[in-house]
């Protein structure tokens, strides 16, 4: 866990998903408020966050850059 963009995913995830499935809550002098619209949106951006750490678990950025160089020199050899 010591991947900051992995770390920032997994906490993004799981609050926003804590906050589409509770909805109201009071946390001091803070209130969270979402209505529907918003615990919807919560529920995206929370599931979107999870999935992406854990695509970036399985396919690490050294793969992923691989393919980015394979998919930009295909591009370059067809438009050339």
């Amino acid at each position: 866990m010591t991947n900051s963009p992995l770390t920032f995913l997994l906490i993004a995830g799981t609050v926003f998903l804590t906050i589409s499935v509770i909805g109201q809550a009071k946390l001091g002098f803070a209130e969270i408020n979402p209505g529907f619209f918003g615990r919807f949106l919560a529920l995206i951006i929370g599931l979107f966050s999870l999935t992406a750490a854990v695509l970036l678990v399985l396919f690490p950025a050294d793969g992923i850059n691989l393919i980015r160089d394979y998919l930009v020199q295909q591009i370059q050899q067809s438009l050339g």
